[in-house]
């Protein structure tokens, strides 16, 4: 190779092409200044070949190699992981801020105030027992009570609803998301050549999706290079695989079953009902100490389960804090654990029958609400609901981050266990209102009185998982008096405790029936009253020239059964004022019956009782906390407290992640971004290095000039 004017003039043309692509780079860096996710490029040039020559090598001049992006990956996967705490802290916070406008007492008018004004009306009829005005209040007071109760329940409830829509909104958002990332995976393959052809905008904008998908769920990457990327959950459940992607799912209630290796069941497990809690239900080894469990069956040695409310990381336990064990049972026996109805069928009748036998081990999960499925294909769905245990810690197999995680733990974590502690306030107040009030006495004796509180079947113990009665749970082994008056002369007639077995049984709520209550009464009273089983309740009908008032009651069957009681219902949502009081002032019981049998006016022994209530410590047991003693204020109080715990807590850990989340930005930003006064100092210098090219060229023309006139 020769060297002369046409090698110079061939370095300038290069030079001056290097000099033009890096105005053309700056130039674009300036213009999109302000585009979010938008990375700094620069040019990256290098020395033409060399020459060996004489005098010596000599150079070819510049080539413009390739444009390159400015981004430091490993700071965006910290950025990721930290910013998708911090949009599951910051939703979080966002949605505990309206829990705790609601329950905000300075009004008023809230739950607090309305309780303490219950109490209130029965120390103001104790004092005018027979007094109509001071009686009214009192159902008044009750009526706003149920009032407040069942609007905050109401209002959580719609929360949740909310919460379930905007997760389906987002569910859609992050399945398109991923499909994008995927579509922007294939076009790098396809234009992308390594080291020549960067594809600078593409990966800028995967960048900016992968940001957006982080906002929704915790998320990280795997770069191997070119469209080679795989996204991911933290707990490994792939989204986003090269040019294939993966999808959510925000579906109804499902179940799944995890049989040991030696298990023979053939059938399915079912259930009815709805809760926000994900049911996990383990067997255990049969006694005899062999690790079989047994068999589905209605007799005493059917196989035994526990159950988890936080998959697997605490087990409910009773009153007593020992772990409670429910009976496997076919449909006609079916069992009531907290809100469902838990069966076990053959595998596709719930109604059939099942076989084989149950092994220690073997699992069930319920999910009975709407739940976030990562969907592999058709036939395989992996739930992956934020799940959290009741000690506090997350579920790492499920998403943990992103405002997917946020709304799904507020849904169910938060108002879930709000309003579950909102229903044992409810069933609280209930109870020991009715308990009170079952043993007391109004104005007059009755003369027909119809239970409020059912079962499901009538020949199962009261206290028995399947009989289905509300309060079965807290009956005890006891006496139930009554009192038989003669109607014309309102003199005491008869007075006896039930008889259960006809030498005076009492009752024992581990075995008799609701038809064993029917024939103790019928057996108790004959000739007086008259007790039989309506929609399977009880009904008690005086016969004729008789009336009959209540007594002690150390069982709580009155109260179990519904009868003579102020109070109707379970929860917040069915609470209501019994229609029995509310028609009829006269048997709202604010007095006793005195060891003489006798009805007075003026007594104002139960509406003291129900005063005393406000102080009085009552047991409470939720799945989330066990079983706990304090009084009915306390215990509402200590709700407003969790919400407050927790809404500052949401704060604080907003705060802190927002702070790292912004600090690993700005370390994105300071290398991926656009700083105008360095891009203008570069101008400055490639329109220099353009100008001294194109000055190379001229220089080399004239040389060539020079030479073409020596010729002629």
């Amino acid at each position: 190779m020769s060297f002369g004017a046409n090698s110079i003039l061939d370095m300038g043309r290069w030079a001056l092409f290097a000099s033009q692509v890096q105005l053309q780079v700056t130039g674009e860096n300036i213009a999109n200044v302000n585009t979010e996710g938008y990375s700094r490029r620069s040019v990256v040039i290098e020395d033409g070949p060399y020459i060996n020559y004489s005098p010596g090598q000599l150079g070819t001049g510049v080539r413009a190699k390739e444009v390159i992006r400015h981004f430091d990956s490993m700071v965006e996967q910290m950025y990721l992981q930290q910013s998708g705490l911090r949009d599951k802290w910051g939703n979080l916070w966002e949605q505990l801020r309206g829990v705790e406008d609601l329950l905000n007492e300075a009004s008023g008018t809230g739950i607090s105030s309305s309780l303490s004004q219950y109490f209130n009306s029965w120390n103001e009829v104790s004092q005018r027992p027979d007094n109509y005005g001071a009686r009214q209040s009192v159902l008044n007071d009750t009526a706003t009570m149920i009032a407040a109760l069942k609007q905050v329940d109401t209002d959580l409830a719609l929360m949740q609803d909310r919460i379930n829509s905007e997760v389906t909104a987002q569910v859609a958002e992050a399945n398109s998301l991923m499909a994008d990332i995927a579509a922007l995976n294939k076009e790098i393959q396809t234009h992308e050549i390594p080291g020549e052809n960067n594809t600078n905008g593409l990966y800028d904008e995967r960048d900016r999706k992968v940001r957006a998908l982080g906002e929704l769920l915790d998320v990280r990457t795997i770069d191997n290079g070119g469209g080679d990327y795989t996204v991911m959950t933290t707990a490994g459940h792939t989204l986003v695989d090269g040019t294939s992607h993966f999808s959510l799912e925000f579906s109804d209630s499902r179940k799944t079953a995890d049989y040991r290796d030696d298990s023979t069941f053939a059938g399915n497990i079912y259930f009815d009902g709805n809760d926000d809690f994900e049911y996990t239900i383990e067997f255990v080894a049969s006694s005899a100490g062999s690790t079989m469990a047994g068999q589905v069956t209605s007799t005493a040695n059917a196989a035994q389960f526990r159950v988890s409310l936080d998959g697997g990381v605490t087990w409910m336990t009773d009153e007593n804090g020992d772990q409670r064990l429910f009976s496997a049972r076919a449909y006609d026996d079916r069992v009531n654990v907290e809100e469902l109805q838990i069966w076990f069928g053959s595998e596709t009748n719930s109604q059939g029958l099942a076989s084989g036998d149950f092994v220690a081990g073997d699992r069930f999960v319920i999910s009975p609400h709407q739940g976030l499925y990562w969907v592999q294909n058709t036939s395989h769905a992996e739930e992956i609901t934020p799940q959290l245990h009741f000690n506090g810690e997350e579920n790492s197999r499920r998403i943990t981050g992103g405002s997917l995680s946020a709304l799904m733990t507020f849904r169910d974590s938060y108002v879930g266990s709000y309003r579950a502690k909102l229903d044992e306030l409810a069933e609280s107040i209930i109870w020991e209102t009715n308990r009170r009030h079952s043993q007391g006495a109004g104005l007059q004796a009755f003369t027909f009185v119809q239970g409020t509180y059912g079962v499901d079947y009538t020949d199962k113990a009261l206290a028995s998982d399947s009989t289905g009665l509300a309060f079965g749970d807290r009956l005890q082994s006891g006496s139930s008096f009554m009192y038989v008056y003669n109607e014309s002369t309102g003199l005491l007639a008869s007075s006896a405790a039930l008889d259960f077995d006809g030498s005076g049984g009492t009752f024992n709520p581990a075995i008799h029936t609701l038809e064993d209550v029917r024939d103790a009464f019928n057996r108790t009273y004959a000739g007086a009253v008259s007790a039989t089983i309506v929609n399977n309740k009880l009904m008690l009908d005086a016969e004729p020239g008789y009336t009959f008032a209540f007594g002690t009651d150390t069982a709580g069957l009155y109260a179990g059964l519904g009868i003579n009681t102020l109070l109707k219902g379970e929860s917040p949502s069915d609470m209501m004022i019994n229609e029995k009081v509310s028609g009829d002032l006269d048997y709202l019981a604010t007095g006793h019956v005195n060891g003489a049998g006798e009805m007075n006016a003026g007594d104002n022994t139960t509406a003291l009782s129900m005063y005393d209530l406000r102080e009085v410590d009552v047991t409470t047991r939720t799945a989330m906390e066990g079983t706990t003693t304090q009084s009915i204020l306390d215990y509402y109080n200590g709700i407003v407290g969790n919400v407050g715990s927790d809404t500052s807590r949401s704060e604080f850990n907003y705060n802190f992640y927002s702070a790292l989340s912004q600090d690993l930005d700005e370390r994105q930003q300071e290398i991926s971004g656009v700083n105008l006064d360095e891009e203008m100092s570069d101008l400055i210098k490639y329109q220099a290095s353009y100008t001294a090219a194109a000055k190379l060229i001229t220089t080399a023309d004239q040389m060539l000039q020079t030479i073409l006139s020596l010729k002629s």
